[in-house]
């Protein structure tokens, strides 16, 4: 079963410097049957002006992931971790026990897109930790790359849940299919593009929630760019 979360059905919060388009609950936009999906409890699309930003803020017990799709952007914490993450570069923050961050645009005259993804630890009370890694648009390219996983295999960074998250980048025609497991869930995330996923059309900012599925099969219909999350 494939259950799509459709780009204008999203939650949108937009002020002078921000653009923001939540797929799931967030801050005041709160709906009981959007809460998330399994262990994915947050993908905002994020845009903001030059040299703007979010102010040092607090979380506790997430994993949180930023994947930039334009511009760049300047992350600093109370862990130490800190640096610039531009497109290609996924950037992995472990709340755990408490840890405080700021995000601004590293531009004064360019906007930055991003998507800003949490995810529910396998437990509570971790101690809080920061990674980030460049994957190339050639390891992208007409594959699924793994980003993010439970033990950072294959020079992914490393998240504290069951969970694994792919990206790809595909020309139009390009296909890549994924097996999913037995008992396995997925999400299906289209940054920008578009793509047929099982016979079903999705174009950027479209989700699909993915039950009941063993070969997911996806192809451009036009260049794209998209994330998959293996989740239990």
């Amino acid at each position: 079963m494939i259950t799509l979360r459709k780009a204008p059905d999203r939650f949108h919060t937009e002020i002078d410097w921000l653009d923001s388009w939540h797929t799931f609950s967030f801050g005041e936009h709160q709906d009981p049957d959007h809460m998330g999906f399994r262990s994915l409890r947050v993908i905002n699309d994020d845009t903001v002006q030059p040299g703007q930003g979010f102010g040092t803020h607090s979380h506790r017990d997430m994993e949180i992931l930023t994947y930039v799709l334009q511009g760049a952007l300047a992350h600093r914490d109370s862990t130490g971790g800190g640096g610039v993450i531009k497109p290609g570069d996924v950037q992995r923050m472990s709340a755990g026990t408490g840890v405080a961050h700021s995000e601004f645009n590293a531009s004064g005259s360019d906007p930055v897109h991003f998507l800003q993804i949490w995810i529910l630890p396998e437990r509570g009370g971790l101690k809080p930790g920061y990674e980030q890694k460049s994957f190339p648009s050639q390891e992208r390219a007409g594959k699924l790359r793994l980003l993010a996983s439970r033990d950072g295999q294959d020079g992914s960074v490393k998240i504290n849940q069951d969970a694994a998250v792919y990206g790809t980048l595909l020309g139009a025609g390009d296909r890549v299919t994924y097996d999913l497991a037995p008992e396995r869930h997925a999400f299906l995330q289209v940054a920008r593009g578009k793509v047929n996923l099982n016979g079903q059309s999705l174009s950027a900012g479209d989700g699909a929630a993915v039950t009941d599925e063993r070969k997911l099969a996806l192809q451009a219909t036009e260049p794209a760019e998209v994330l998959l999350f293996d989740l239990a």
